[in-house]
């Protein structure tokens, strides 16, 4: 069980207590965490929530697939948006449950991935199919060319204009320019909105 929070940790404990079939064998509250206490024992899935300091969500996913394959990941999240969900389960989550989750559909989805299957709320599912704000099936920031992404990433990271060029080898003008691209192709008009929308898809570096 990975989550920063301390209550929510006691909250889940409280949950599995009443269940003969689950239990917690570790607990973790950031990726580093995840990783050590996966090295040290063998677990059956892995109960992960999306954001926990100095940790990149999608990344610790990837390495979590890339370094125990056979342990799925089930996202406990309080986002409720699908391309969060999205992200989430192409880096490669088995599931994503929300925590405002009945607790028995937690447990029903902690069983599921836990046995090889794939868990999404109905209400995500429907979202990621038919939402709104996404051209061809796909989320506004998956328009972004290579480079786009990598200046919102840093942007999202509070990085200004002239760090950004620097880490990225550009000129401060150029550097500006993919910045006014990217708040445009992500229908954006403000700092403030890009950093939103950066923090809500999980975007940040």
């Amino acid at each position: 069980m990975a989550d920063d929070h301390a209550v929510v940790r006691r909250g889940l404990r409280h949950i599995l207590a009443t269940t003969p079939d689950l239990a917690i064998a570790a607990e973790a509250g950031n990726g580093v965490e995840v990783l050590e206490k996966l090295r040290a024992g063998q677990f059956d899935v892995i109960l992960m929530d999306v954001t926990m300091p100095g940790t990149n969500a999608v990344e610790l996913i990837e390495r979590l697939k890339e370094l125990h394959p056979q342990v799925p990941v089930l996202v406990h999240s309080m986002h409720a948006e699908s391309p969060v969900a999205s992200r989430m389960l192409k880096a490669g989550a088995a599931g994503y449950i929300t925590k405002d989750s009945d607790p028995v559909q937690l447990l029903a989805a902690l069983r599921k991935v836990a046995t090889g299957g794939r868990y999404i709320a109905a209400e995500l599912a429907e979202q990621m199919v038919f939402s709104d704000d996404t051209r061809h099936g796909k989320p506004l920031h998956e328009l972004l060319s290579a480079r786009e992404s990598q200046v919102l990433g840093l942007l999202a990271a509070g990085k200004g204009i002239k760090e950004i060029a620097r880490e990225l080898r550009l000129s401060p003008k150029t550097a500006s320019t993919y910045k006014t691209r990217v708040m445009e192709k992500l229908k954006v008009e403000s700092d403030a909105e890009l950093f939103r929308y950066a923090i809500t898809h999980q975007l940040s570096k």
